[in-house]
């Protein structure tokens, strides 16, 4: 039954007890069983998303889960899938699991193959030792493969857990039968040649158990810590939403939970409240930051008729606004949903690994199972029929396959934390193997994201010194976003600054004072006009010039007469012009998207050297202008630091995050540039190319020794212990490879002003 998913019904899960792609792809089947249902199921973030032309049932849908052997719950419209608790209880569990695994198994790993190849140095009890050694790692640290291994039985399935559970069971039980059979344990007549050409001899596998426990734990942890990362960019969006708000209800305000907000209702809002809805502001003034939702970097002031949104942050003065849109509705609400709709459609393609493995796995296990019949068929049953079964098992068990693609992360990450780079899966790895576009946001990513004072005009008589020294004194004990940069620059060239008295904070329009017996008074062009006091011309002029560049500006006045404007405004990171020349350099097209006027966007933009700049863009729309260039065959990377970027980062084909930028962009991207040095985004996506070369390349080692040793281990020319040993060092080519990714690039000098912050840091 086709579903029409613009107009469709919908309901989230979260779902729990997934432990791969194949899980998520086999709840969906089942879900999508289900008459007038069309279901997605997100394995990075948990999350089950279920559309009907009619609401769908949730008890329904959770008891469809829980027969497919997962558990279930609904969960709120704009509420992220995975907590960040249980992410973190999940991550510590395997954690601890590889721990306990490294701990028992490197001393077992040593007598194990010390009681099998030097006979003369056992001690009475020693199978009980090694046992003993042997039972916690391949039992509990072992046990999510094997409970995934039964799961996946349980529904007629296998993966790579399946394998890893069989090859770890039959060690084990292999070893146990050489251990206590009279005459088991033996070195071979023929001795290295012997072992070479299958000569039967019993052996102990249980270090081959533990080795591919460690390794195969070890790339699930690094797994569990990506996925968490994704989840956490979700929990920052949601984060930045009102938990309370204050109602005006029969004249009386009444503090409620954000969820009893209604379209309508009027809600006041004051210094450091976040604004809990979109709606309009209908009394008051004051001033807004609007940066996280907008990307204006500079704080708004509202006035009635005005239109504010959820996630604005209230820094002085007093609203009353009408709610408009509320919940999931509201913009926030919106980038929660686009960042959950791009997490979707990334999870929707399977690991290269797991593909493979839905082949490979049972065709191992049949390998397996027919030559121990033909064995059994030819020679009898017994070791000599179970010795090259087992081979089969243990030169199949795909640990070199496990290790290829985390093993090359955790190597790529490292180099990458030298020069700059957090690296954060394999689909950014493949995303970065095609970007031929780079699109920044212009806030805190192609600038600082501080405000510095750039221009000052003055009228004849009035030194920069007196002008400095009189408006700092004000703005020295305002709270305003405006106010520190001014202060900062006087405190900077002069030595003190005097006290201000009668101090006084104008909500919306500026600020006054008494310096040295004067009435200072210093704020918008309104102030001044309200208060009558007139304005030279000069000094209007440069106000407009300055304005219409897009800066901030601030009239001083004293005494009743103006003596000069302060202009303020956003610099460019000192980098970002060598960035973007070096991205040119490599064949990349670059542009500025920001939600900034185009005054000023096309002033940066200027400076750094991007020729295409789309201005006013908002956050939602930053999506589009991705869907619009992928619709044009482009593939693009998007640079981006704040709450507004996280929906581009996560629907672009390779987000990056600065790392001065929040959480939610954290989360939502690809990569996250750990310095804020915009040089190391050329540097990151070298890296990112040559660690998927290297992926490559191990996985094609890894299948092509499989399919080398698989005939010699099923015709009985590779003894059990000869094929652990060849695992072994399929695993170390891997790694050995994988390490080369520690050699490339070279780590990008600090700035002048990164080691000075590098320093006061």
């Amino acid at each position: 039954m086709s579903v029409d998913v613009d107009t469709a019904h919908s309901l989230r899960l979260h779902v729990t007890g997934m432990t791969c792609a194949a899980c998520a792809a086999r709840i969906e089947r089942r879900l999508n069983g289900l008459d007038g249902i069309r279901a997605t199921v997100n394995y990075a973030t948990g999350v089950a998303t279920v559309r009907g032309q009619r609401q769908p049932d949730a008890e329904q849908l959770v008891a469809e889960v829980g027969r497919a052997g997962y558990r279930a719950r609904p969960l709120g419209p704009a509420t992220p899938g995975r907590g960040r608790a249980a992410d973190r209880r999940a991550v510590r569990d395997l954690r601890r699991r590889l721990v306990v695994a490294i701990l028992l198994g490197v001393p077992l790993a040593d007598l194990s193959m010390t009681m099998a190849l030097r006979p003369e140095m056992r001690f009475a009890g020693w199978q009980w030792l090694l046992l003993a050694l042997s039972a916690p790692v391949v039992v509990w640290s072992a046990w999510p493969f094997h409970r995934a291994a039964a799961l996946n039985a349980r529904h007629g399935t296998a993966t790579m857990d399946t394998l890893v559970s069989c090859g770890i069971v039959a060690s084990v039980v292999w070893s146990i039968y050489a251990m206590f059979t009279s005459g088991a344990i033996q070195v071979p007549a023929g001795g290295t040649a012997g072992l070479l050409l299958g000569e039967p001899a019993g052996a102990i596998y249980l270090d081959v158990a533990a080795g591919v426990t460690i390794f195969l734990l070890g790339g699930r942890l690094f797994e569990a810590r990506a996925r968490r990362r994704a989840g956490d960019g979700l929990a920052g969006l949601a984060a930045l939403a009102a938990s309370e708000v204050v109602v005006l209800r029969e004249a009386r305000e009444q503090r409620v939970g954000v969820d009893q907000l209604r379209a309508g209702d009027e809600f006041v809002v004051v210094a450091g409240d976040t604004i809990a809805a979109d709606g309009e502001v209908i009394a008051g003034s004051g001033t807004v930051d609007s940066s996280a939702m907008t990307g204006e970097s500079v704080p708004v002031e509202a006035a009635p008729g005005q239109r504010v949104l959820a996630g604005e942050v209230s820094l002085g003065g007093r609203l009353v606004v009408r709610a408009g849109q509320v919940g999931p509705a509201t913009q926030l609400g919106q980038l929660i949903g686009l960042v959950e709709a791009a997490h979707d459609g990334k999870a929707a393609a399977q690991r290269l690994a797991d593909r493979i493995c839905a082949i490979f796995v049972p065709a191992v296990i049949a390998v397996s199972t027919l030559t121990f019949g033909f064995w059994a068929a030819a020679v009898g049953p017994g070791e000599r029929a179970f010795g090259p079964a087992l081979a089969v098992l243990i030169i199949a068990c795909p640990c070199a396959l496990g290790l290829a693609t985390p093993t090359a992360l955790m190597v790529a990450s490292g180099r990458g934390a030298q020069i700059g780079v957090f690296l954060s899966g394999h689909r950014t790895l493949d995303a970065a193997g095609t970007v031929d576009t780079v699109m920044f946001d212009k806030t805190g990513t192609l600038t600082t994201g501080r405000l510095v004072v750039v221009e000052a005009s003055t009228t004849a008589g009035v030194g920069l010194r007196t002008l400095l020294r009189t408006a700092g004194a004000v703005e020295a004990a305002s709270p305003h976003p405006l106010a520190r940069p001014v202060a900062a620059l006087a405190r900077e060239h002069l030595a003190e600054l005097p006290e201000v008295e009668e101090f006084a904070g104008l909500a919306g329009l500026g600020a006054a004072g008494v310096v040295g017996g004067r009435r200072v008074l210093l704020g918008s062009p309104r102030l001044m006009a309200e208060r009558r006091i007139p304005v030279p011309d000069e000094l209007v002029g440069d106000r407009r010039a300055w304005e219409a560049q897009g800066c901030s500006t601030i009239t001083v006045a004293v005494d009743g007469r103006a003596v000069g404007v302060l202009a303020l405004a956003d610099t460019v990171r000192p980098t970002a012009a060598a960035a973007v020349s070096q991205l040119h350099e490599l064949g990349f097209r670059t542009l500025l998207v920001t939600g900034d006027n185009h005054t000023v966007a096309r002033a940066v933009a200027d400076e750094v050297g991007i020729d295409e700049v789309r201005a006013g863009v908002l956050p939602a729309e930053k999506v589009d202008v991705i869907s619009e260039l992928q619709a044009g065959g482009r593939s693009v990377a998007v640079v981006g630091d704040g709450i507004n970027d996280a929906p581009a980062l996560a629907a672009a084909d390779l987000g990056m995050a600065m790392g001065s930028g929040t959480d939610a962009a954290h989360g939502a991207a690809g990569i996250v540039l750990i310095r804020d040095d915009l040089q190391v985004v050329p540097s990151a996506i070298r890296l990112a190319r040559s660690t998927v070369r290297v992926i490559r390349g191990n996985l094609g080692w890894a299948f092509g020794y499989n399919a080398a040793a698989l005939p010699l281990a099923a015709l009985g020319m590779l003894n059990p212990l000869i094929a652990g040993a060849a695992m072994v060092l399929s695993s170390l080519f891997v790694v050995a490879n994988s390490l080369r990714l520690g050699r490339i690039g070279t780590a990008i000098p600090r700035s002048d002003e990164s080691v000075a912050r590098h320093m006061s840091g």
